[in-house]
């Protein structure tokens, strides 16, 4: 038997030498594949760097803000005003941000803030909803608001399209009201 012990034997040492050697291919075929594909994608990395190298040369540059001319936001603290409907029963509650000119313009703007915040809840105060409900009404408002703060400050108002061409004078200290929240109820 021990023949048949050693026949036993053999066939159990040789499963496990075949079983290494799978392993062993696997292993390189995994190897040789990862290598295959890494080289696939710096290919395309390179080619699509090349592609965007040459529309870089064509497309004009872009150039960073000046931080010196670069506008000012001044947020407004948000304001809740009864409208003029029929009844009084609708009011709306808006946040604006004045955009402004420069940093210098802003600390000017706030030494004014109290008058400025009375005149934009007057304004207000006589629209309706349908008046500032619609794009319209709303770029009307955002206008009236600029106008205010322009005379609140000093500056001649801007005309608008109504009261005829533009004048040339000092510029407003206001480029721009964005609404940062506009509700109706």
């Amino acid at each position: 038997m021990s023949a048949a012990a050693t026949a036993a034997a053999q066939p159990a040492e040789a499963a496990p030498k075949k079983k290494g050697k799978k392993l062993l291919f696997a292993l390189i075929g995994v190897v040789v594949l990862g290598v295959a594909g890494a080289a696939a994608a710096l290919f395309i990395l390179k080619k699509n760097t090349a592609e965007d190298e040459g529309l870089d040369e064509e497309a004009p540059a872009h150039k960073p803000v000046d931080p010196k001319s670069a506008p000012t936001f001044l947020p407004l603290d948000n304001m809740v005003v009864n409208l003029a409907d029929p009844g009084g029963n609708r009011y709306i509650q808006i946040g604006l941000t004045l955009q402004l000119q420069d940093a210098h313009t802003g600390d000017a703007v706030k030494a004014f803030m109290p008058s400025i915040r009375s005149r934009i809840l007057v304004i207000l105060s006589k629209r309706t909803a349908e008046d500032v409900l619609s794009a319209e009404g709303k770029s009307r408002l955002g206008n009236d608001i600029i106008a205010a703060v322009s005379e609140v400050m000093g500056y001649p108002a801007p005309k608008t399209e109504d009261e005829g061409k533009k004048k040339r004078g000092p510029a407003s200290p206001v480029q721009a009201v964005l609404f940062s929240s506009f509700i109706v109820q």
